[in-house]
């Protein structure tokens, strides 16, 4: 098992990406013309500001400082995802195709989490937000593909 301030790190990591979800979240419900996906979108962007709420809480439990900001990388696909709405005139399959993108992301940074050696506790807490995010990427996968949207 990592110490404190180890698992504080890779707790503090995972509110980065909670954080990066939230607002690429928002970001697209912006980016986006219909209704149903504006509202699936912010339900979304609620659901990981939940998520990132719990992690800064244990991060505190820990004796450590919890992060309170998004990542560059996260920043950055936002920046896409607008310049995208703005050049394909919201095309919604497009703007999928990058949410999907950031669960991706997403996907990968909890897997890393999952592979240290955690407290079982935190662990468990990490493991149910992973099959949320892993959720998440299905659910924007078959909008996608299904091309209703």
């Amino acid at each position: 098992m990592i110490d404190r301030h180890e698992t504080a790190k890779v707790l503090n990591g995972l509110v980065q990406t909670c954080k990066d979800g939230e607002e690429g979240f928002r970001t697209c419900a912006k980016a986006v013309l219909s209704p149903p996906l504006q509202e699936l979108f912010e339900a979304r962007a609620e659901e990981c500001a939940a998520s990132a709420e719990k992690l800064q809480s244990l991060v505190m439990e820990l004796g450590d400082t919890p992060e309170d900001d998004t990542s560059i990388g996260g920043d950055m696909h936002r920046h896409w995802i607008d310049f995208k709405a703005l050049v394909t005139g919201q095309n919604e399959k497009a703007i999928l195709d990058e949410c999907e993108r950031g669960e991706d992301a997403a996907m990968e940074d909890y897997q890393k989490a999952l592979d240290q050696p955690l407290p079982p506790a935190i662990r468990e807490i990490v493991q149910v937000q992973y099959a949320g995010v892993i959720r998440n990427h299905g659910q924007i996968r078959a909008l996608r593909e299904s091309g209703r949207i």
